[in-house]
């Protein structure tokens, strides 16, 4: 059994896209980041980043004591080995899945998020880095699309835990983006949306969390305030 510490955020999404697909049984232990849950001792003691999402396996392929792991690409790439599913079919595969997974770690989600806070969340509106950010987006955007000109998904032949990963992210309208713009992007996109397993996924997420419920001040002050203290 798979605890999963999660809130239905892009990076949440990817483990309960992971988890859906591979039939995993699982549990969601919610962990409400506007209300400041991802601070709380228990948590910080397997979760030290205080981020969601974290996962406990009770059930790892060793038989010992139960596995921890934090970071969403950790965990995508754990609850691959462990299931031998969506890695990467060959040696070269799997290689390719590791790029563009550290792509969307190192890349696309924090550049997206920066969009997203100065966007639509920041008290003020400073231009320059609505600008900076949506022109970055529109960049790797292009990345994508190209990376996906002639290929069904990121690697060739297969959907792995690199499409998991970067799906959450792309929201054109959040972003300051126009999907046509984009058409592999376009296509890729909605041909995992219309999967099952990611139907599934969403739905949970709006079982704990309905969508656009817009975020008051003091869950901006405990997500967007925090120091090292």
């Amino acid at each position: 059994m798979i605890e999963l510490y999660y809130w239905p955020t892009p990076n949440g999404h990817k483990i309960t896209l992971f988890l859906e697909e591979a039939g995993l049984d699982y549990t969601i232990r919610p962990i409400n980041i506007g209300k400041g849950e991802q601070f709380a001792p228990d948590f910080l003691a397997f979760s030290p980043n205080n981020r969601m999402p974290a996962i406990v396996d009770r059930d790892p392929t060793d038989g010992g004591e139960p596995v921890t792991v934090f970071e969403s690409g950790a965990i995508l790439l754990y609850l691959a080995h462990k299931t031998g599913k969506f890695g990467g079919a060959t040696p070269r595969a799997h290689v390719a899945v590791l790029e563009w997974l550290m792509w969307q770690m190192g890349g696309l989600g924090p550049m997206l998020g920066q969009n997203h806070h100065f966007r639509n969340y920041a008290p003020e509106k400073i231009p320059y880095a609505i600008d900076r950010y949506r022109n970055e987006t529109n960049r790797l955007y292009g990345v994508l699309d190209r990376r996906l000109d002639g290929r069904e998904f990121i690697v060739d032949g297969e959907y792995t835990v690199a499409d998991m990963a970067c799906y959450p992210w792309i929201l054109p309208e959040m972003q300051g983006q126009d999907i046509a713009d984009f058409p592999n992007l376009a296509r890729w996109h909605a041909a995992i949306k219309a999967r099952p397993a990611t139907e599934r996924a969403y739905a949970k997420g709006r079982e704990i969390r309905p969508e656009n419920v817009p975020m008051t001040e003091e869950q901006k002050k405990v997500l967007f305030g925090q120091t090292a203290r």
